[in-house]
């Protein structure tokens, strides 16, 4: 019996599975729902499984910002 691989690929699809806070988020994994939430994402108690949070931080310590065009060739402060 031939079984396509590729039949459904939720990332050709547009869908992006996130963790939603003050919602109900079943595990993509295993279907449960209890989550250990940290900065970035949400982990699965369960089977492990990591989504990212749908907003995650937008400053801090680790993140790159750009402040528009920089020049490439300019003297280097030491």
């Amino acid at each position: 019996m031939y079984h396509d691989q590729n039949a459904f690929t939720p990332a050709r699809l547009g869908i992006r599975i996130v963790y939603r806070a003050n919602e109900t988020n079943h595990c993509p994994g295993c279907g449960r729902s209890h989550w250990h939430i940290g900065r970035m994402s949400a982990e699965c108690a369960f089977c492990g499984t990591a989504l990212p949070l749908e907003r995650g931080p937008t400053i801090g310590t680790g993140l790159f910002r750009s402040r528009g065009k920089t020049d490439a060739f300019a003297p280097l402060a030491a």
